[in-house]
């Protein structure tokens, strides 16, 4: 028996998805995730195959997941906002059987749900793969994280064991399901028997509380920044039962400021790797703290001699899919690097201090200045450049440039609009210092970057 078919026989009639026309039961997403996965294989989607969905959020592309989950194929949800030529790559690199993009899975959709074919079979290995979630590499290339049932699965389960989410609770889907993080929503679903609500395209946050009975809810900064100054945004949040907050560092004002809003914050650190959270706070915050919580069951924690935060359990990944087929991530005794420095407490709460290279996070998204520079370079006029972020209240960071340039370089404001247009907005730097010659480290040619954060923060 799959998972879905037993969520329907231990939820029933319980909702178990709910949009702004409609509510499905667990039974409801049963019948109609069968047929779903039954068009799938009569498309010739056998287990074990990929399928990319490009599309945002939605109802369709939450029921597309879950019955490629029920027959074993691997679902790659792809972020629909990349460039057009970002998706083509990645399309390319996953080789998968079969492609949707927005349009066309509306329309699989609705023609599966209009017919009954043959009945699918049931995938039932729990060590099989079931989804390849893209994360971003150094060079900002994404890397195809693959997941199997069995992790998202452990990762529910711990995350109930400190957030319960049964029957009668309402997580909005708030996050895209092409990260883990809002992937992750389904598995909650279907293990605790909570619904998950899925808002408008059009609908902002603000408005999408105020519709849905929504008891639990996951922001990064970015989005609890602008939730506490809109309008009845403090008293919605202060009704939740949980606030899961993660992605990225929390300034200590925006902290402070919900703390002040009785807001029920839960601190939280996690990863694609691990299928999302590795700590949480055991209890809503009250007070400003540096620490992201404490390791929930069925992962594990250390910090390497040099600071770094070592990650594994039940949870980590299988691996990254590549040309050459599965390449494990794990490194002695199973251990994943995460790239993270940080602190392990006494009584086990972990303090996240920062990259070991030069990513950041802002408003969720990892940044990598080495894009920044290669794109700022490609404009006439501009010899080097350098990106570095500075600590921001909203995105938690912003990119900051220092450019060597020549009399014929553009004018910031042009810069400004051709990053836009090649990388998006949060890629573009919300400042541009022009220099004559580099600060570089002593004895080394080398740009001392430490040098340009601190000045950027000043």
């Amino acid at each position: 028996m799959d998972v879905v078919t037993q969520a329907a026989q231990r939820f029933g009639n319980a909702p178990a998805i709910i949009t702004d026309d409609r509510r499905w039961s667990f039974a409801d997403l049963d019948a109609d995730t069968a047929r779903i996965a039954a068009a799938f294989e009569a498309h010739g989607v056998r287990q074990g195959n990929i399928v990319a969905l490009v599309a945002p959020n939605s109802a369709a592309l939450v029921l597309a997941l879950m019955a490629l989950m029920r027959m074993g194929a691997v679902a790659a949800p792809v972020n629909h906002r990349f460039p057009s030529s970002h998706i083509e790559g990645v399309i390319q690199r996953l080789k998968p059987a079969m492609t949707l993009d927005a349009t066309a899975l509306e329309a699989f959709v609705a023609d599966a749900l209009a017919r009954m074919d043959a009945p699918f079979t049931a995938a039932l290995d729990t060590n099989r793969p079931v989804s390849i979630i893209h994360t971003s590499a150094s060079s900002g290339q994404p890397k195809a994280a693959m997941h199997s049932f069995s992790n998202h699965w452990y990762s529910a389960m711990g995350s109930a064991t400190n957030l319960p989410f049964g029957p009668g609770d309402c997580w909005l889907l708030s996050l895209p399901l092409c990260h883990v993080g809002g992937y992750s929503m389904l598995f909650k679903c279907l293990f605790g028997g909570g619904a998950l609500a899925i808002q408008s395209p059009d609908s902002s946050l603000a408005e999408s509380l105020a519709i849905f009975p929504v008891t639990h809810l996951s922001l990064v900064p970015t989005q609890l920044y602008r939730m506490l100054r809109a309008d009845g945004g403090p008293e919605r949040l202060r009704s939740l039962e949980a606030l899961l907050l993660g992605g990225s560092a929390v300034s200590p004002a925006l902290l402070d400021e919900a703390i002040r809003e009785r807001v029920p914050l839960y601190l939280t650190y996690g990863s694609t790797e691990m299928s999302t959270q590795v700590t949480t706070s055991p209890t809503p915050v009250t007070s400003a703290r540096s620490d992201s919580g404490v390791v929930l069951p069925w992962r594990e924690v250390a910090i390497a001699p040099d600071g770094e935060i070592l990650v594994k359990g039940e949870c980590l990944f299988m691996g990254y899919l590549d040309e050459g087929g599965l390449r494990t991530a794990r490194k002695a005794e199973g251990w994943f690097h995460t790239g993270d420095m940080g602190e392990l407490s006494e009584d086990g709460r972990l303090t996240v201090l920062g990259r070991k290279d030069s990513m950041f996070i802002s408003g969720g998204e990892n940044i990598h200045p080495e894009e920044i520079e290669k794109a700022l370079c490609s404009l006439e006029g501009i010899e080097e450049a350098v990106v570095v972020p500075a600590l921001d209240d909203e995105f938690g960071a912003r990119p900051v440039a220092w450019i060597k340039a020549r009399n014929n370089a553009p004018d910031d404001a042009t810069i400004t609009a051709s990053l836009k247009e090649a990388l998006g907005r949060l890629k573009t730097p919300v400042a541009f210092h022009r220099v004559q010659a580099w600060q570089t480290l002593p004895g080394s040619p080398k740009i001392d970057r430490g040098w340009y954060r601190k000045l950027g923060n000043l």
